[in-house]
């Protein structure tokens, strides 16, 4: 929701392309979120908007309505941005998610992007796509619990084992259903991501491997400190391949067992259920969803 252009005083960086905008010059600036741009990319503006959070910087750690704007759909600005970031031009790149990032610099940028807030710094300026992803999955890991949350985590775990898809696929939904709303809508946000990733071939990252990425990170264990016993449970045990994972990932060697963890059988059960579901949360127009 933008004003009409206006004539920049203060010289300042584009959030988008993150140049800078000279005086005298042009500018639109969004009257939700006060983000920055020149006209000409308005285009590339990030979705959904994300307003200002209540506070000028976010804590280090917090559970992720922390992070989240007011206004629905209640997902940080730090993961659109990121997400924003690989669709634009990371979906050529082998191995998204799965290689990572140099340490130092996913460090430094996840430091830079709490401590601004919600007037985020320009992620153009990485050279590496890797590092964005890296910022992306050690935000989601450093949360006070998974999106999934330590409460609802037995009840997705139970649902994505159920071995008829349908009872299953009616399972899950009613478990993310049940979601905070921030945690469901930046799910939601996620799941379409995730799946637009897996369907880019230069990737390589179907849907088998990105759930084996995200599920430690998404689902995790059943509490802050899991005991012995939880996390032997939560190790990859062998199990066939069913329904959606047979038929769009694995055509033909379906009767082989492979290492699933639970957190993987999950991760993998969600992106399984229809686009239409995760857009119900995030909008119909949501611009980052596969099509």
């Amino acid at each position: 929701d933008s004003a009409p252009p206006y004539q920049v005083i203060r010289p300042e960086p584009c959030s988008v392309c993150g140049s800078r905008i000279r005086f005298g010059k042009a500018a639109i600036k969004c009257r939700q979120c006060q983000l920055l741009l020149h006209p000409k990319c308005r285009e590339q503006c990030p979705s959904p908007c994300a307003p200002r959070p209540r506070h000028h910087a976010w804590p280090r750690e917090g559970v992720l309505a922390d992070f989240t704007p007011p206004t629905p759909p209640l997902v940080p600005a730090l993961v659109v941005q990121c997400v924003t970031e690989v669709e634009t031009r990371g979906l050529t790149e082998t191995g998204l998610y799965r290689v990572p990032g140099t340490e130092q610099l996913v460090r430094e940028w996840k430091r830079r992007l709490l401590r601004a807030g919600g007037a985020l710094p320009a992620l153009g300026s990485v050279a590496d796509i890797h590092v964005v992803c890296g910022v992306l999955k050690d935000f989601l890991r450093g949360l006070k619990e998974p999106l999934v949350t330590f409460s609802l985590h037995p009840a997705f775990l139970q649902a994505a084992d159920i071995p008829d898809d349908d009872a299953c696929s009616t399972a899950l939904r009613h478990v993310v259903s049940k979601l905070p709303p921030a945690n469901r809508d930046t799910l939601a946000f996620l799941m379409l991501h995730l799946l637009r990733v897996s369907h880019s071939p230069d990737c390589k990252m179907d849907v088998l491997n990105l759930s084996r990425v995200f599920g430690p990170t998404l689902v995790g264990h059943g509490s802050a400190n899991p005991t012995p016993l939880a996390i032997m449970e939560d190790t990859p045990r062998q199990c066939k391949v069913r329904g959606y994972l047979r038929h769009r990932v694995y055509p033909g060697r379906c009767q082989h067992p492979h290492l699933l963890s639970l957190p993987t059988q999950v991760v993998a059960r969600l992106l399984s259920l229809p686009p239409d579901f995760w857009r119900g949360f995030v909008g119909k127009d949501q611009n980052l969803v596969p099509t």
